[in-house]
């Protein structure tokens, strides 16, 4: 079976600190819950850091080797663990820098890093405390009745420790806001990166000044960031000259790519390019002809969020960004299958709000909220 995206649990521990240690590790479905591979491991005599970050190089290898080109999310209760390769921590310790480098080459690009909390993870410790008491860890969980019992992580519980717990840090407040309409929006064509880039219509330019309007009334805000596209810096210009700030360009929240079906609209590409539609839309793997898949996509998308995040930490910061993007920050706070952004529509200069706290965990505060013209 082909995965096109897991989620990683890990933990280790030592019965002394140091003293008797082993890892345990899992690769889950996250569409159905099911374990594809584990591994629980004794690694003699270490600490409880060195344990964790073996539990962790074991699961990132075994999705390597059960779920290639699949995206990630690694979930684990060690803190220290996730910051530090989240890179919001620095790997101080001799000892953890190797291991740190090790889990960095085999983690893939735009891997996210979770922290939840000890009981929500508690079928790699599972496996980790059958390694130390000398008991068999078999690689499925189907191949052996005494395997560990997999509980799912309540993702409502995960949320809910995020905005509803005792928080010590302010989240950090993400505004998306679609750019405004153009002529390949009113025509509903393909309008990727790597194509025609037309600018703002003369509605496009009145839904920006509406947004504009609507945005300056939530509160203050620290940065306006946009995509490199023309539709998105017009419209992060109206937004940043209501606030008195500077638009700042990152080019990792340009729009998808797709390629050869650029300026083409929906019905021209099922008549030109039917396999290859078929096959785009039964799977995110799938890339456009000279395209860029959605998974491609996600994977820069969660680096340009993960990059805002580390720059302003417990702001406020407008991103003026493109459909794709947007809808696939908003899958990964829903925890969604890839498939919910075929379910998804937002309108041109509509604003989605998603909150990002200081340990991992986010809320989706409003989505496709449309600004009324002034």
């Amino acid at each position: 079976m082909t995965y096109t995206h897991v989620i990683v649990e890990a933990d280790g521990g030592s019965r002394g600190n140091p003293g008797p240690a082993s890892y345990g590790a899992l690769v889950r479905d996250p569409a159905t819950g099911e374990v594809i591979a584990q591994a629980g491991v004794t690694i003699g005599v270490a600490t409880n850091n060195v344990a964790e970050y073996s539990g962790l190089i074991a699961g990132l290898e075994l999705a390597a080797e059960y779920a290639p080109n699949a995206s990630i999310e690694v979930r684990m209760d060690s803190k220290l663990v996730v910051e530090q390769m989240a890179g919001r921590w620095k790997v101080k310790h001799p000892d953890m820098k190797p291991l740190a480098m090790k889990a960095q080459s085999l983690a893939p690009f735009g891997t996210e890093w979770t922290w939840v909390p000890r009981a929500q993870n508690a079928a790699a410790d599972t496996l980790a405390n059958m390694a130390l008491d000398g008991k068999p860890v078999p690689l499925k969980p189907a191949e052996n009745s005494a395997a560990p019992v997999v509980t799912e992580v309540s993702e409502l519980g995960k949320a809910m420790s995020g905005w509803g717990g005792v928080q010590t840090e302010p989240p950090t407040r993400l505004i998306f806001l679609r750019h405004g309409e153009t002529a390949h929006t009113v025509d509903k064509r393909f309008s990727g990166s790597g194509g025609d880039d037309p600018g703002l219509s003369e509605i496009g330019r009145e839904q920006a000044e509406a947004a504009a309007q609507y945005i300056a009334g939530l509160g203050p805000i620290d940065a306006v960031i946009a995509s490199p596209m023309l539709r998105t810096r017009q419209t992060a210009a109206a937004v940043a000259e209501r606030l008195g700030l500077e638009v700042e360009v990152r080019d990792a929240w340009v729009e998808c790519s797709f390629g050869d079906w650029d300026g083409h609209t929906f019905a021209e590409v099922q008549e030109k390019w039917p396999d290859a539609l078929n096959a785009w839309l039964g799977s995110t793997t799938v890339a456009p002809p000279g395209g860029e898949s959605f998974d491609a996509c996600a994977r820069r998308a969660r680096t340009a969020r993960d990059a805002v995040l580390t720059s302003y930490p417990g702001k406020t910061v407008v991103v003026v960004t493109h459909v794709t993007p947007i809808k696939l920050m908003v899958r990964g706070v829903l925890q969604a299958p890839m498939a919910s952004l075929f379910r998804m529509e937002l309108k041109p200069a509509t604003v989605t709000e998603i909150n990002w706290y200081a340990d991992g965990l986010a809320s989706l505060r409003g989505f496709n909220v449309v600004p009324p013209l002034v």
